[in-house]
Order: C-alpha cells, then structure tokens, then sequence
C-alpha cells in the first residue's frame, strides 16, 4: 500500500477513508466484547420518580450562515435518536452508550442531512445535530454522581452565545460507533433517561430512585476569545462542582475541560470585549 509522506491512511482518499472508519467500527465492537461490558438495555414508560437533573435547548438555531434546512433535519434526527433512549433504566453497574442504544444512523431509518463536522469543517452529513442530543445526556450526567467513561469533543464555539454563557452548551462529539459518549453507573440504585421534543425544544431528565446525598453543577472560569494567527478560539476552564446537599457546601471542584475551541461562526460577531491578546 502506497503512503504519502505526512498523511494518515484515511486521508489518501475516499476509499482509504471508508476502509479506515470500518476498521474503527469493528475495533471498538472487539474492545466491548473484551472488556465484557454490560450495558443498558431495558426501557420503561413510567419515570422513575427522583428528578436529578434536568436540561432543554432550542433544537432549531437561526441565523447569519445557519442553512434552515439542515437545522429541521438535525430536528428530525434528534426526534429519531431521542426515541431510542427515552425511558432507559440503567442499573448499578451498567453502562450506557450513545451508539448502543440509538444504533446505526441510516437514511432508511429516516435520518437527514444536518450539520455535522468533517476534517474541521461543519458540512452536511446524515444524522447531522445528534452531538446536539449527546451533549444534553452529558450535561445531565455532569449534573449527578454517574462517572463519564468516553468523551470527545469538538467545537465549543458552532453559533454565536445567546444573551447569557452557558458552559458546555456545545462540545460533546458523537460519530458512528467508534466516538462514543458513555458513562456507567457507579451508585447503588437504578437511574433513567428521559428525552423528549416539544414545541421546538429539546428536553432531558436524569431521574433515580431516590434522592443522592450530594448536588452538582458546572462552573467556567477564564471564558474569553484568543485569535491564533488566521483563527479565532474560546478558551476556558469548565469544572464540575460538587455540593453537600444539606449544607451546600462545595466539597469538590474537578477540571473537566481546558476549553480550545475554533470558532466556527463569523468572528465578526464575537463581542469586542470578549476579545484577548
């Protein structure tokens, strides 16, 4: 096989690539069935009744360079991928995965072309906007005891912020199979999974059998945009904080993520003042 000096195998080519991503898919089936993982399966309508966390976004974004369509395809998709986790229990010591439970994105299960990013770039791709959805289910997670055990990230910086911050609004990467979210449930009790749409809105609920004796939440520290040579960045530090319920004390403060994010709107649109040398 013939190699290009500095490039990747998959980089050569169209076929390359597709022989790449195959080997990727069955790589990580291979690791499952090696590390014996058990994983969430069983789905139940009735909630389970603890409330842990909870979060909703609007699915459909506008704006300047925002393709309407691809944004009511990425609705579509999210309705889709949705379905397939709402109601799943996971029970101590399961894990859940992204991929395990939604399955393969294909046109014939009804997917659509949405905004997906592709060797640095948002272009259209089936299943489109589902890191939409990965990155709601990882917000829930932050927000409670459960352990994530695979993340990736892309972008934190897709669309320009609304009138108020919000970490981790972006930036939790989902592509078939092989980039995963995954989190297990290291507690002693059954938690679930709630997802729903509404009215244009993407809804999630953590819920558990009974109440946790701890609180969480995430906090920013350092948020400001840096230009790197002919790019732009939004840098930060995310930290998940976790509180005593009764006291409210902060009891701990973990690094999650050093935020390096490309900005991937128009940087006209960046505040002046959020701007740093």
């Amino acid at each position: 096989m013939l190699f290009l000096k500095g490039k990747n195998f998959c980089d050569l080519g169209p076929i390359p690539y597709a022989i790449s991503e195959k080997k990727e898919i069955l790589l990580h089936h291979l690791r499952d069935i090696k590390n014996g993982v058990r994983f969430a399966k069983k789905r139940i309508h009735k909630k389970l009744p603890c409330l842990v966390s909870e979060h909703s976004n609007v699915i459909v974004k506008t704006g300047p360079g925002i393709d309407p369509e691809l944004q009511e395809n990425k609705a579509v998709n999210i309705r889709l991928a949705g379905g397939r986790i709402n109601g799943l229990v996971i029970h101590p010591g399961e894990e859940f995965s992204f991929w395990k439970t939604v399955g393969s994105i294909t046109r014939k299960k009804g997917y659509k072309d949405g905004r997906i990013i592709f060797q640095n770039k948002l272009v259209p791709g089936p299943g489109g906007g589902l890191c939409n959805l990965s990155n709601t289910l990882h917000l829930l997670v932050l927000d409670s005891p459960l352990e994530v055990t695979e993340f990736h990230t892309h972008s934190d910086a897709l669309a320009p912020d609304g009138e108020k911050r919000v970490p981790m609004s972006a930036g939790t990467s989902v592509y078939y199979n092989y980039i995963d979210f995954r989190f297990k449930n290291n507690t002693d009790q059954d938690v679930q999974l709630c997802i729903w749409c509404k009215d244009g809105n993407l809804y999630g609920e953590l819920r558990s059998e009974r109440p946790f004796p701890n609180t969480y939440g995430i906090s920013e520290e350092g948020h400001h945009f840096r230009k790197e040579g002919d790019k732009y960045y939004r840098v930060s530090k995310i930290y998940k904080d976790t509180y005593d319920r009764e006291s409210g004390e902060l009891i701990d403060k973990k690094l999650i993520w050093d935020n390096h994010s490309e900005v991937m709107f128009d940087p006209s649109l960046i505040p002046a003042e959020q701007i740093k040398e």
